[in-house]
C-alpha cells in the first residue's frame, strides 16, 4: 500500500476513527523511540503506566454511550 492510497483511506474513516489512529500511530512513535532516537523496551513501562493506558485503550469511546441499567437491575444492595 502506497502513502497516496493510505491518505485516501484515512480520509474516508469518520474524524473520530481518524483521531484513533492517529493516537496508535503516536503511540508506536513513542514505543520505536522515533521522537527520542532510541527505541523503548517494554521493561521501560511501569506497572503503572501500563495499566493506565490498557484503561484508557479499554474506556475509549464509552463516554457516549447512555446508561441501560438502573439500580432496580443491582442483584445486591449495600445497606
Amino acid at each position: 500500500m502506497g502513502y497516496a492510497e493510505l491518505i485516501s483511506k484515512l480520509e474516508a474513516l469518520p474524524r473520530e476513527k481518524q483521531a484513533e489512529v492517529f493516537e496508535f500511530v503516536e503511540f508506536l512513535s513513542a514505543r520505536c523511540g522515533t521522537s527520542t532516537g532510541k527505541p523503548i523496551t517494554h521493561t521501560e513501562w511501569t506497572d503503572a503506566e501500563f495499566s493506565e493506558l490498557s484503561v484508557a485503550q479499554a474506556m475509549r469511546g464509552m463516554e457516549q454511550e447512555t446508561v441501560t441499567y438502573m439500580r432496580e437491575d443491582l442483584r445486591e444492595r449495600w445497606q
